[in-house]
């Protein structure tokens, strides 16, 4: 039962994150992605640590910058270049083999075993993000499916290692720490890229701090909290709910089409997070009394 509520608490975080399209392009101004994402981890970062008022201590210095790179300011980065290089549905289908990158490495970090029910879980959640997103005509871009697969690499390797080194304070902290390094290594990125934002409109404002209070620091606590109590081959495939909820809301906000392919891949998604969370409860021993 226990499980199943911290399970659900975790799901929360990729669900909102499907909503990052919409606001984006509904409420952000276009063609400033790192200053975007620096916007969105750096104020939320600072945020939570003048609340929590804890800063990292020795090794966790050097820890907070990587896992922020790893989780944040890599992973953000490759994921614009994959999006810009590739169709939408290609650059979503190329990161979708993250969970499967979790098995492999948490196999390695934490000697978990690989499950091949895991692995065939993984492989349908990436078949049904390919239904949601994944059109005929979609074109290959060779930079572009390697930034994907760095993204994605980036990603299971902060999500793992955000479990083994299992810090020693609570989730908002660890957030924070996170949130603030990964914000600090994307200002220099941006300021050297991108040109300067254009005056501010109140829906910009609205679209940052809903990115920012709700896409991060919000949803990355939930998330952290969730890898503290829970395998990261649990965790991770429940970020294959962010498409289905980025299909829903564009069905029932914008008025987008929802085909039958689409709505058969919505369905092969949720099995393939019920096979996730299957394999892990065969690896629990069975007692008799």
């Amino acid at each position: 039962m226990k499980q199943n509520l911290d399970l659900a608490f975790t799901a929360i975080a990729p669900a909102i994150w499907g909503s990052t399209y919409l606001v984006t392009t509904e409420f952000l101004p276009a063609g400033y992605p790192l200053t975007v994402a620096m916007l969105r981890a750096l104020p939320a970062g600072l945020l939570l640590l003048f609340v929590v008022r804890q800063m990292p201590k020795g090794i966790w210095w050097p820890r907070s910058f990587l896992l922020g790179a790893l989780n944040f300011s890599f992973f953000w980065a490759m994921l614009f270049v994959s999006a810009y290089r590739l169709p939408g549905g290609v650059a979503a289908t190329v990161g979708a083999i993250q969970p499967l990158i979790v098995v492999m490495l948490s196999r390695v970090v934490l000697g978990s075993p690989i499950k091949a029910l895991s692995v065939i879980a993984g492989m349908a959640g990436i078949g049904g993000v390919a239904l949601l997103v994944l059109t005929p005509g979609a074109a290959l871009d060779p930079l572009g499916v390697a930034a994907g697969l760095a993204g994605a690499v980036s990603m299971a390797f902060g999500t793992v290692l955000s479990r083994h080194w299992a810090p020693p304070v609570a989730p908002l902290t660890f957030t924070a720490w996170q949130l603030a390094a990964g914000g600090l290594l994307l200002v220099p990125v941006a300021l050297f890229f991108e040109p300067s934002l254009p005056p501010l409109t109140v829906s910009n404002l609205l679209g940052f701090a809903y990115l920012g209070l709700i896409g991060a620091a919000f949803t990355y606590l939930l998330w952290f909290r969730g890898l503290s109590r829970l395998e990261p081959s649990q965790v991770s495939p429940l970020g294959f709910l962010s498409p289905v909820v980025a299909i829903l809301l564009g069905w029932g906000v914008l008025g987008q089409e929802l085909t039958v392919v689409q709505s058969l891949g919505i369905v092969v998604v949720f099995a393939s997070v019920w096979l996730s969370q299957q394999a892990q409860m065969a690896r629990r021993p069975k007692f008799v009394s």
